[in-house]
């Protein structure tokens, strides 16, 4: 299905593009592209997700799921951090749902259905402005990329067809198969009741937690356990702006110091009226450079025994829906379990308890894994790149290796016009599953191609 755009009769000579991927990662990609490259071009959407709303994850969100960053901090506008809270303040029916005395917008949580919304309409109006450009939805199954002879692209479909093109932009977010798992687990539940059940929740971050809410909300009265190997759930948001402060001080090169540091500076901030919170808002615009200068062997401490308790503490939840928790938590309807999951059978999980040696069976009526420990590297688009030596995963295996644009770093060299947007790269970069970060990624990446578009046009 074509969207939009005329076909110029020199349309063999444009700029050819495509977006794999049309979760947040995808049309964020196709907002930087058609705001940034300012020559003709055809942009290929893929996606076998039958619709378009801001996002995989969003698109899957009831109306009252809430998303856990301030609006302050969802814009999609390089430039213009106020574009979202303005977009608000313009939506005549969501300015009367929420009160007045909220100054400017910035501090308040939306639902993700919301976001949503605000990510399609700018999408849609990038696109009215741009008459010189083509895009084009299509709906196929990607089955491999490779190079051609002449410096481009091939993308082949399971279909059978094959398209090519100048750039292919990587923006599968943790993969699909885990998004669609997810998906049928939550269906099974939407009838409500099930008292007497017993279900089994996968993780302890933020998935875990919507997911818990989401079974309360459709009407589940069953038991809900969930099983985490470390057992931190997410922190709560402050009610007031948090934003950010950190010394001014050099950092120390030692990962135990940077953890004394780390808490010497929140301890600080509480005393001078801030909150932790602050502090590590502030320490986000500095993780990418300390995390850039720990040797391996620190980065793989980290991600044993820090990485979990980073992720609830970044990964914060509105105050209200922590206080939510909370009470469900309380209400022993409930419960929070330290363990690894072995594997799931007929009759529940496969089970070792911290603490214990042995394994143990579980009885679930149903297991959901909500855990994100890292990107899916298996789908066979990115698992052929890897054999083919177009692409390689950083040092910890988390995801794929990936510099601050976005593009793809091979095992000897680095394929121009291959790019990977968003929690493809998280072990290369912290925090590029957020949105502030995927937004400044995506326009860097779309500087680029605009700026190799010409010698790449000659080449075609």
């Amino acid at each position: 299905m074509t969207v939009h755009g005329f076909m110029p009769p020199y349309a063999g000579l444009m700029l050819q593009m495509a977006v794999i991927g049309r979760g947040f990662s995808g049309m964020m990609m196709a907002i930087a592209l058609l705001k940034t490259v300012r020559r003709p071009f055809r942009l290929r959407l893929i996606d076998p997700m039958p619709t378009v709303s801001g996002g995989q994850a969003l698109l899957t969100a009831r109306s009252t799921e809430i998303l856990n960053s301030r609006a302050r901090d969802l814009s999609v506008s390089t430039g213009e951090p106020k574009d979202f809270t303005r977009w608000l303040q313009a939506n005549a029916p969501f300015r009367q749902a929420v009160s007045a005395a909220i100054p400017g917008f910035g501090q308040i949580f939306v639902p993700k259905s919301t976001f949503s919304d605000y990510v399609y309409q700018r999408f849609s109006e990038a696109l009215a402005e741009r008459k010189d450009v083509t895009v084009q939805m299509s709906g196929e199954s990607v089955s491999s990329v490779r190079p051609t002879e002449n410096g481009q692209f091939e993308i082949a479909f399971e279909e059978g067809d094959a398209a090519r093109v100048h750039d292919v932009i990587l923006a599968t977010g943790f993969g699909r198969k885990r998004a669609e798992s997810r998906l049928v687990a939550m269906d099974a539940f939407s009838d409500g009741g099930h008292e007497g059940e017993h279900v089994v929740v996968l993780g302890s971050g933020l998935r875990a937690v919507d997911q818990v809410l989401q079974l309360r909300d459709g009407g589940f009265r069953g038991r809900i356990t969930i099983v985490s190997r470390r057992g931190f759930l997410p922190q709560p948001h402050t009610r007031l702006p948090a934003d950010a402060v950190f010394p001014n001080h050099p950092m120390p090169s030692n990962l135990r110091q940077i953890v004394r540091f780390v808490r010497d500076a929140c301890a600080e901030a509480e005393e001078n009226g801030w909150s932790w919170q602050a502090t590590m808002n502030g320490l986000r615009k500095r993780a990418r450079s300390l995390w850039a200068s720990l040797p391996p062997s620190e980065k793989r401490q980290f991600n044993r025994h820090l990485r979990s308790i980073y992720d609830a503490h970044r990964n914060r939840l509105p105050a209200d829906v922590h206080a939510r928790l909370e009470r469900e938590l309380a209400s022993g309807g409930t419960e929070l379990r330290r363990g690894t999951a072995l594997g799931t059978v007929r009759a529940g999980l496969r089970v070792r308890w911290a603490g214990e040696t042995g394994e143990s069976l579980f009885a679930a009526s149903d297991v959901i894994d909500c855990r994100c420990l890292a990107p899916d590297l298996s789908e066979p688009v990115i698992a052929g790149l890897l054999r083919d030596g177009l692409a390689a995963t950083d040092e910890l295996d988390l995801g794929l290796a990936v510099n601050p644009a976005g593009e793809l770093m091979g095992p000897k060299t680095r394929p121009v016009g291959l790019f990977a947007i968003g929690p493809l790269g998280l072990g290369s970069l912290p925090d590029i599953d957020l949105v502030p970060e995927i937004v400044t990624q995506a326009y860097a990446a779309a500087g680029l191609i605009e700026t190799r578009a010409m010698p790449q046009l000659r080449a075609g």
